[in-house]
């Protein structure tokens, strides 16, 4: 007789409970269009029939359920005039200042999320913006502002678009970087711990390369190379002969014995807007870095694996076009942060004819490589006659 009994009631507290957690999100859902919901956890219990002993133990919990689910109600009902004038002034409000954000809140233990509008401030101008290099016109209607192509044998300019405009150039300081680690003949088996002291203290990015990783300095300017890793370029410089100083002081030695004038460096990685340069004095980095063997194989690799003593890492490279077949890049070297916009520069070979490919302060995430692709056009063309594409026209692109 007592086990039916208790079976009784077991089956309608599970009962009881199940309809008040349907009662407690329905609540929940409701109050989230009147107002922002962080946390939330409610109860209620269904009236049923039960025996004497079972009344008696639910009595309290019902009691403070009905007070929860009869204050969330109430709250809602109050509420509901105020969403629509809300979601009124939404309507009229401008949506470029706007942007939605997920609130994620508790029920009995369950996770739901809600949408939210909420303002955010549009991303500062790139210094080619403030001062009007997006202006230029050009024949080919580049995104980019700065734009230069060369022969690289002859030196011939075929293309030339602000060429000579000092700008920040992000991480293409990396092909810098690689060709000062090079030079310093340091063994590449050496192994390279990351610490505190490679973490990005000036944007504050992020990295998949935690501190305490280890790997070796073949390893760390590879993944600098092709995927742009921050903190592997950061900790390859700690470890130069003379610490980082000394590595940023041969960087700047390196341009001056390059004649790259316009230059300078300030940090390894390119994540400050003090590392700055032209197209013309990139040109020459780039012709120089061809020079090494190692950067050209690590730059244009596709994917590579890397073990931090922890974990593997797989890294893919920042360029798409070194996995397009029609393209026969040499050399590559992506970069960006806002006040440089999308930077690219390749070494690519053209109709047999080696080129230098600088492509700097572009907007757009795929605009630089979409602008590469008509340049390579346009020299496919005889580089007089610009052919426009829809996708130059505003259309939906070819």
């Amino acid at each position: 007789m007592k086990t039916d009994m208790f079976s009784s009631l077991k089956v309608l507290h599970g009962a009881a409970r199940s309809t008040a957690l349907s009662v407690a999100v329905s609540l929940a859902v409701a109050a989230a269009f009147a107002t922002p919901v962080s946390t939330f956890a409610a109860t209620s219990a269904a009236p049923a029939k039960t025996s004497k002993h079972a009344k008696k133990a639910k009595k309290p919990a019902q009691a403070a359920a009905t007070e929860k689910v009869s204050s969330r109600a109430a709250k809602a009902e109050a509420g509901k005039g105020e969403a629509v004038k809300t979601a009124a002034a939404d309507e009229d409000a401008p949506r470029a200042g706007v942007k939605r954000k997920r609130v994620t809140f508790t029920a009995n233990g369950r996770h739901h999320s809600v949408m939210r509008r909420v303002a955010y401030e549009p991303r500062q101008p790139s210094v080619g913006q403030a001062f009007g290099l997006h202006e230029t016109p050009d024949a080919l209607m580049l995104r980019s502002s700065v734009a230069y192509v060369i022969d690289q044998n002859s030196g011939e300019s075929l293309f030339d678009k602000n060429s000579r405009a000092v700008v920040p150039i992000a991480s293409i300081s990396k092909l810098m970087t690689a060709m000062v680690v090079l030079d310093s003949k340091e063994p590449m088996t050496d192994q390279i711990e990351v610490t505190d002291e490679d973490r990005d203290y000036e944007k504050n990015t992020g990295s998949r390369l935690s501190v305490g990783s280890v790997l070796s300095r073949e390893d760390m300017l590879h993944i600098a190379l092709m995927a742009s890793e921050n903190r592997a370029a950061a900790a390859l410089s700690r470890y130069y002969p003379g610490g980082r100083p000394a590595f940023l002081a041969a960087m700047n030695a390196k341009a001056r014995q390059l004649g790259m004038n316009d230059t300078h460096f300030e940090n390894p990685t390119g994540l400050t807007s003090m590392n700055v340069s032209s197209a013309r004095d990139l040109v020459k980095m780039v012709n120089a870095a061809y020079q090494y063997p190692m950067i050209r194989k690590f730059s244009t690799d596709h994917s590579y694996e890397v073990y931090t003593g922890k974990r593997t890492l797989a890294y893919n490279s920042t360029n798409a076009l070194v996995r397009n077949p029609t393209w026969d890049i040499g050399l590559q070297k992506t970069g960006f942060i806002n006040e440089a916009g999308e930077c690219l520069v390749m070494q690519a070979t053209i109709h047999g004819r080696p080129m230098i490919i600088v492509l700097l302060d572009s907007s757009g995430k795929y605009s630089r490589f979409a602008d590469a692709t008509r340049l390579r056009t346009w020299l496919d063309n005889g580089g007089d006659q610009p052919r426009i594409t829809s996708a130059d026209a505003g259309g939906p692109g070819t």
